[in-house]
């Protein structure tokens, strides 16, 4: 008698549902917690009072310029940087089914790093309102060139190959990102403070015209949850079950394209999030694609938000952009992710 398959999403009663209602409400406690930190903390510090005197009863001091203009912003865009950013790794990872897949592994980074060169170098653009769409539609441009790239075989879209074009695509824009950034020096300035990752001066006029394009990337994220989980079972028996394969995987690429290319147009390229919060998510509630990408709206934000506040107090009353912050951190859990014998079972 043939064994019935059994989708990732069952979850086996103990330990397992145990670990995921215990993280979900850490994760949801966390949040709330982390958001007070960013407001609270600082390079220059401020008491309490000063900081809710800010934000109920503001009078224009510098102090609540600094709360209400410098702080609750970058808390505002580092929601969602990091909530996209969470949810663009879960989805690549579970697409090229690579338990170290991150946005820079479909040349997300590279794409838009390279439009906003051509931005600073052709067009002297050297804000981040200035360049907010050039890094969108190189973010864009550059991941449908490497969805072409893997679905040009015989056999349809490869998930390897989709990976080795994006690593390859990635290297060389960098190459010619850096080649630009040593002739002119001008452009080296201009593009420096945003190739390292931040999200300090990134108002409402960044934000929002991307804020869309982040929420139509997670509502399409949610509802590819269920077909990515039989997708993870194999084409065939994923086609068996009643999904659709090649429309599943092209809307999971567009998803990846919004999330990931709205988080780095408005911050830079910001490495190992997309990394970590899938990593986190699966750890606290299994392979199930619906809790994983739901745990990532939740735990993504939370780590940006605490790595940006290490940044702005480790160095005070200097600043070390959030970017440099998860390349430290998000290493240790890159060696960690190696070394596990699990990542195989992706």
């Amino acid at each position: 008698m043939t064994p019935t398959p059994t989708l990732p999403q069952t979850v086996r009663r103990g330990p397992q549902a145990r670990r995921r209602v215990l993280g979900t409400v850490i994760a949801a406690v966390a949040l709330p917690a982390a958001c007070l930190l960013s407001v609270l903390v600082g390079s220059r510090p401020l008491g309490v009072e000063a900081v809710v005197h800010a934000l109920f009863t503001p009078t224009g001091s510098p102090t609540d310029t600094i709360v209400a203009e410098l702080r609750v912003s970058r808390t505002v865009v580092a929601l969602l940087v990091g909530a996209a950013l969470g949810v663009a790794g879960t989805l690549i990872q579970a697409l090229t089914r690579n338990p170290l897949g991150d946005p820079g592994i479909l040349g997300v980074n590279a794409g838009a790093a390279f439009s906003v060169a051509i931005a600073v170098g052709a067009f002297g653009i050297g804000t981040a309102t200035g360049y907010l769409w050039f890094a969108f539609v190189g973010a864009l441009a550059v991941t449908v060139v490497v969805y072409l790239i893997g679905a040009s075989g015989r056999r349809g879209v490869d998930p390897l190959r989709m990976t080795l074009a994006g690593v390859a695509v990635g290297a060389v824009l960098s190459g010619i990102i850096t080649a630009v950034m040593l002739i002119d020096p001008v452009s080296f300035v201009k593009l420096r403070g945003w190739d390292a990752g931040s999200i300090v001066e990134r108002g409402p006029d960044v934000y929002l015209p991307v804020l869309p394009f982040l929420a139509v990337g997670v509502a399409l994220a949610l509802a590819l949850a269920a077909p990515l989980n039989a997708l993870a079972l194999g084409d065939d028996l994923a086609s068996t079950l009643g999904a659709r394969v090649a429309r599943t995987r092209i809307l999971t690429v567009v998803a990846i394209t919004l999330l990931a290319g709205g988080a780095t147009a408005m911050a830079g390229p910001i490495l190992f999030v997309g990394l970590m919060v899938p990593y986190v998510a699966r750890w606290i509630a299994g392979p199930d694609q619906r809790w994983t990408l739901g745990l990532s709206l939740v735990v993504g934000p939370t780590v940006l938000l605490l790595s940006d506040v290490l940044g702005r107090v480790v160095l005070a009353p200097g600043e070390v952009p959030v970017g440099v912050v998860t390349a430290f951190v998000g290493a240790p859990v890159l060696i960690a992710v190696v070394r596990r014998s699990r990542m195989r079972s992706l």
